[in-house]
């Protein structure tokens, strides 16, 4: 797996971010690169912020260094302590939008890239989420004129293919421990 953009790794080290986190951050980070780099190819002339992107996708989920109970149970509340800890820690608010943003792609004001994030963070262990999907084939057929069936069978194919790797990706990170530090 691609490693984690080095302002997102030293923020992890620095909190002392759970080996099971950091595993899960990297699987995701490494899919939203995959998603980037499609979109590059597939719709040439779309802007993508690919920084705030990777970022977001190697920090969405940082607020369970303050939840860790959410690392192997439900929750919600690392949502919003994720996006304070990291304003409070400097990220400029573009940056620092995902860990809000990633499970609520519906919300007003939701761009592209946080669709992005989120949709890493579902296919990253092959779940498909059609609403979030919809909203991806919706903003790409507007932006290309494309119709939507086209894109959707185009943005489908990426995703079978990126969700043939969850099981490694899930291997990698289960095999890492819930406690201790990275």
């Amino acid at each position: 797996m691609r490693p984690l953009p080095p302002d997102a790794s030293a923020l992890l080290t620095e909190l002392a971010a759970p080996p099971r986190l950091v595993a899960h951050l990297t699987a995701v980070h490494d899919v939203a690169v995959s998603l980037v780099d499609w979109l590059a190819l597939a719709y040439p002339g779309l802007v993508v912020d690919r920084e705030a992107v990777l970022f977001g996708a190697a920090t969405h989920d940082i607020g369970k260094t303050i939840h860790v109970e959410e690392l192997s149970g439900p929750g919600t509340r690392h949502e919003p302590a994720g996006h304070r800890l990291l304003l409070e820690r400097g990220v400029e608010p573009r940056r620092a939008r995902f860990a809000g943003t990633h499970g609520s792609w519906t919300a007003d004001g939701v761009e592209l890239e946080d669709l992005l994030v989120s949709l890493a963070d579902k296919v990253w262990k092959a779940k498909r989420e059609e609403s979030l999907e919809t909203l991806v084939v919706e903003r790409l057929a507007a932006f290309s004129g494309r119709e939507p069936w086209e894109v959707f069978l185009g943005l489908d194919d990426q995703l079978t293919m990126l969700a043939d790797g969850a099981d490694e990706r899930l291997a990698f990170q289960n095999s890492r421990p819930v406690t201790g530090s990275w």
